[in-house]
């Protein structure tokens, strides 16, 4: 009796250690699966395809899109919760038809008339999604001061064996995602947002799909379907990515002597 009571508080300890060194494990798995060394050392990236946006589940426009997105250098240390990112979403066949801009936490429409500083709640929205974004996190955010990764379980989602991991930040930020156990790329994210307007919290979700390799092994998904509260809000679907392409600062701020605008 003795020897089993031992044993149990032997594998007690071992699962309470196991948790984070699984949840680690599956997140290393998936960096390899994403092209290893080379995913971490993507510079910038460009998405280019057709944007479908949506309301009450019902389709509400369509667009030709082009994202561009740029990482930036990391601090040493870390710094919790500051966006090393910027992006350019352009919509339209034209780039004169108007980009928006996100870059140092400030955000712009800009357009032939000028540049209009973006809404708070669209800050805060695109800051939110970009903190939770798990191709994000894994790029930039590994090694941040009060990171926590726990495995939670395996489990099907969509008839597929997945790996369910928890991330939580320094600022309570979780995100729940979803891996497939065999390619060990990420399937689904999950994660809470608290609504500005009804104050509920609103369950955004992440579909993850169509995979294909984007340059050197580095594996991207060419589908990608966001959904609030079980209704479709947002879908791209790309026709072309690419890596690397020497994305330079004047991409991604405003074209000098444009005309300010009211927000």
């Amino acid at each position: 009796m003795r020897a089993v009571f031992l044993l149990l508080v032997a594998l007690g300890g071992a699962f309470a250690q196991t948790s984070a060194q699984k949840g680690k494990q599956v997140l290393d798995e998936a960096i390899a699966a994403l092209g290893g060394d080379r995913f971490l050392r993507v510079q910038d990236r460009v998405e280019t395809g057709r944007a479908y946006s949506f309301y009450r589940a019902e389709l509400s426009g369509l667009s030709v899109a082009t994202i561009s997105t740029r990482y930036l250098p990391k601090p040493d240390p870390l710094q919790p919760g500051r966006l090393l990112v910027a992006e350019r979403e352009s919509f339209g066949k034209d780039e004169r038809d108007g980009a928006v801009l996100f870059f140092d936490g400030q955000g712009y429409e800009v357009t032939w008339r000028g540049a209009r500083p973006l809404p708070k709640e669209t800050l805060d929205r695109y800051r939110d999604s970009t903190l939770h974004n798990i191709f994000y996190i894994l790029r930039q955010r590994l090694g941040e001061p009060g990171l926590i990764v726990e495995w939670q379980r395996s489990d099907f989602v969509d008839n597929r064996p997945v790996e369910i991991v928890n991330i939580t930040d320094a600022d309570n930020r979780v995100v729940t995602v979803f891996f497939d156990r065999e390619t060990k790329l990420p399937l689904r994210q999950l994660y809470y947002r608290r609504n500005p307007v009804t104050h509920d919290r609103d369950e955004e979700l992440t579909i993850f799909s169509k995979y294909r390799d984007v340059g050197g092994g580095v594996q991207w998904p060419y589908d990608i379907q966001r959904l609030r509260n079980g209704d479709q809000v947002y879908q791209i679907y790309s026709d072309s990515v690419s890596i690397n392409q020497g994305l330079k600062d004047s991409l991604f701020r405003l074209p000098t002597g444009i005309k300010l605008l009211k927000q």
